[in-house]
């Protein structure tokens, strides 16, 4: 079976902008490329959840957040990165949603149509919906960084934050995957 890292987008990847949905906005975290082309060259996959709450809101459209992933792809694609898939939640937070984390049916997805071993495999995010998400998938490790909402998450929630792994980014995540 196969191993991935399940990657949030805001905050984890990129700078977290609220409702980012201009290609021209993204700011990539500095050296974010290259650490994804070392897990992808350890041979896991890299698949990208995104909750995007700010479509169902009506603040941007779904053709919006693809033209932002096209870009997002683009960019590390120039490192030999490629992302196996993109789940997107588009709901509003008050709306019922099939993916929206922390639920962990995207995980399931990717499991079922990649052939995935979800216990050998990781989430990293920013938020503790991110790690709720894997926790609730039953991976290997759920991790957070301290980019984006990661440092408020740390402090705001230590008692449930303890059980991830905390790393200052990116980088460092993948660091402690690969160690």
């Amino acid at each position: 079976m196969r191993r991935a890292v399940f990657l949030d987008r805001d905050g984890t990847l990129i700078e977290d902008k609220d409702y980012l949905h201009r290609p021209e906005d993204v700011v990539i975290f500095p050296g974010a490329q290259e650490a994804l082309k070392r897990l992808q060259d350890a041979g896991f996959l890299l698949i990208l959840v995104t909750n995007q709450s700010g479509i169902g809101r009506g603040y941007f459209t779904l053709e919006d957040c693809e033209n932002v992933h096209r870009h997002l792809k683009a960019e590390f694609a120039k490192a030999g990165v490629q992302f196996a898939k993109i789940y997107i939640a588009p709901e509003a937070p008050d709306r019922p949603s099939r993916g929206r984390k922390p639920s962990p049916q995207f995980l399931f997805d990717a499991r079922d149509e990649f052939g995935l071993d979800l216990g050998q495999s990781y989430v990293i995010g920013d938020k503790l919906i991110d790690l709720q998400s894997g926790w609730n998938a039953q991976t290997k490790r759920s991790i957070l960084v301290r980019t984006g909402y990661g440092a408020k998450m740390e402090k705001s929630h230590p008692g449930e934050v303890g059980r991830a792994v905390v790393v200052d980014n990116i980088c460092a995540a993948v660091d402690w995957i690969l160690k």
